[in-house]
């Protein structure tokens, strides 16, 4: 017979504590299994056989120089002893969920299935933790906000301001993010799985081999349900040459440990504006090019338009309306050749940066002889509760290439895995999700643009906000960016926010829930906003549809 004993530790106070007290628990014969997810959790769970009991765990704690207790205890059944570790194929009982893809959307269903009291396996044939904290958000505004710092300090010095920058380690600046990126995998991961004993990791690459079932390497499973989270990969257009010229992407940019002179964007969306200023930043000659008429072409106009000239301010080189149509490695530098308003232009530099998009993961795993159906671009397609064509199986995040952020990844992923598991049939709901891109200023929005409220029959009105109007700018000395408010003129409510501003990120949310919730503009005018604060200018954007806001006082609305 075995049990499950609940232990609360105390005195551990880094990763070092943790790997001691696992260790004396390790040492006490009859230990079976030990969950202790961290330092910070002051807890362990630690499976053991009879005739083992907690005091027998509260004396090796001790000896380890911390204190524990019992919090609880229950006996196990012999069938479910070690449930987290891999289960036998072929064995009936395995799993009720199969989670394909363990980044942002695979934790967040493996999560609430485990949550909702559902045996699951997580499924991973890469490194645990997905793009986001790997390869995507954690890394990429990990440099932005380094060379941020770095180029603050260099405006300053031009100002008179006793602020050196000093040389740029950019070799340093790359280990500082590979370290952060490691340490958030294991904190926010694989710390995370520890805590879930219903959960089980399985690497492996996964195939579906019909309705229900899945092979992985070779073993087969037969879970209850299934969940896709692959996610994505970066896209290249097909240019001729380009495949075999060579390119980095935002993934291999972002681990080079020496610095171009020169460097090519192609592409001028969130990824794209992103690293061509950090690099910018960083002393290189960037050239962003993009083939539709503006940067950044899915926000609203005006944003697009002032983000432009702040870049090509720092210095950036950026053509619009740029069709490629060769791309060439000579003598270790890259040529591009294109099109803009019918003359043919040609660019060179020593790097090439692709960032034009990302296609899903989907190659290989047997989808559509599985009875799943996919889009144009390889995309899983889904209905309004995430299920696909075959009701077994579900997908989530950027492998159906909706919304692809990591917080819409994680909402879809939790609601695919209780919609699946439970029959709740809630909606995927993403209408006023804020969207940020991490350029200095920031972009920051949510709801519909201008044009968007327009093709949709909205009676429209608009107001403009240049962020000079807001106090906090004034008395920081930064007033680039500006507010765009978009409502309906008949019932007041507010439709769209557009924020263009230092940490605009940091803005938007009271915008998403006004959104949300249908709050219109009267009620925002009359909710109070702390003075000296950037989002304050959500409230004079609001005061702007009926009023002259440069005629107004310090905190009057």
């Amino acid at each position: 017979m075995s049990k499950q004993i609940d232990l609360k530790i105390q005195g551990m106070t880094c990763e070092n504590c943790a790997t001691h007290v696992q260790k004396a628990l390790l040492e006490v014969p009859g230990v079976l299994e030990i969950n202790l997810p961290g330092w910070q959790a002051g807890r362990a769970t630690v499976t053991v056989e009879e005739p083992v009991e907690s005091q027998n765990l509260i004396q090796a704690v001790q000896q380890a120089g911390y204190q524990a207790s019992e919090q609880a205890k229950k006996t196990i059944p012999e069938e479910k002893v070690g449930l987290n570790i891999e289960a036998k194929p072929g064995d009936d009982r395995q799993f009720d969920l199969m989670v394909i893809g363990a980044g942002s959307a695979g934790f967040a269903a493996a999560i609430k299935a485990a949550e909702l009291g559902y045996r699951v396996a997580m499924v991973e044939a890469g490194t645990i933790g997905g793009t986001c904290v790997n390869i995507g958000c954690v890394p990429s505004k990990t440099l932005i906000r380094a060379m941020e710092q770095y180029h603050l300090a260099g405006r300053q010095r031009f100002q008179g301001v006793h602020t050196l920058p000093g040389a740029l380690n950019w070799a340093q600046v790359i280990a500082d993010k590979d370290e952060l990126v490691a340490e958030m995998r294991q904190s926010k991961y694989v710390d995370v799985l520890a805590a879930f004993p219903e959960i089980t990791l399985i690497q492996g690459h996964a195939r579906l081999t019909g309705e229900s079932s899945v092979e992985i390497d070779g073993k087969a499973y037969t879970p209850g349900k299934i969940l896709i989270t692959t996610g994505a990969h970066p896209w290249a257009p097909p240019i001729a040459g380009l495949q075999g010229a060579g390119f980095l992407t935002s993934t291999t940019a972002m681990q080079r440990k020496e610095l171009p002179h020169s460097m090519i964007v192609l592409g001028a969306n969130a990824v794209g504006l992103e690293l061509a200023q950090t690099f910018a930043r960083a002393g290189v000659l960037v050239t962003l090019l993009e083939v539709l008429p503006r940067i950044a072409p899915f926000e609203d106009a005006e944003i697009s338009d002032a983000l432009h000239d702040y870049l090509e301010g720092e210095g950036l080189q950026i053509v619009t309306g740029f069709q490629s149509t060769q791309v060439e490695k000579v003598d270790g530098r890259y040529i591009i050749t294109g099109w803009q308003d019918e003359q043919e232009i040609v660019f060179d530099a020593q790097e090439l940066l692709v960032a034009t998009g990302r296609h899903p993961n989907t190659a290989g795993m047997g989808l559509e002889e599985a009875g799943v159906k996919l889009g144009k671009r390889g995309e899983i397609l889904v209905d309004e509760t995430l299920r696909t064509e075959n009701p077994h199986v579900y997908a989530a995040g950027d492998v159906t290439m909706q919304d692809m952020f990591v917080y819409t990844a994680a909402y879809g992923g939790a609601l695919a895995a209780e919609n699946a598991l439970s029959g709740a049939g809630r909606v995927y709901d993403a209408a006023y999700i804020p969207r940020i891109t991490f350029t200095d200023p920031q972009i920051a929005s949510a709801g519909l643009t201008e044009d968007q409220a327009r093709e949709q029959g909205y009676p429209v009105k608009t107001s403009v906000l240049p962020m000079s109007f807001v106090p906090r700018t004034l008395a920081a000395r930064d007033t680039r960016g500006l507010i765009k408010l978009v409502a309906d003129a008949d019932t007041d409510r507010l439709l769209g926010a557009h924020i263009l501003a230092p940490e605009g990120g940091e803005m938007i949310q009271t915008a998403v829930l006004a959104i949300r919730f249908g709050i219109t503009l009267t009620q925002l005018r009359e909710t109070m906003f702390p003075y000296l604060t950037n989002v304050e200018g959500l409230k004079l954007a609001a005061v702007a549809f009926e009023k002259d806001v440069a005629m107004l006082s310090c905190c009057a609305g």
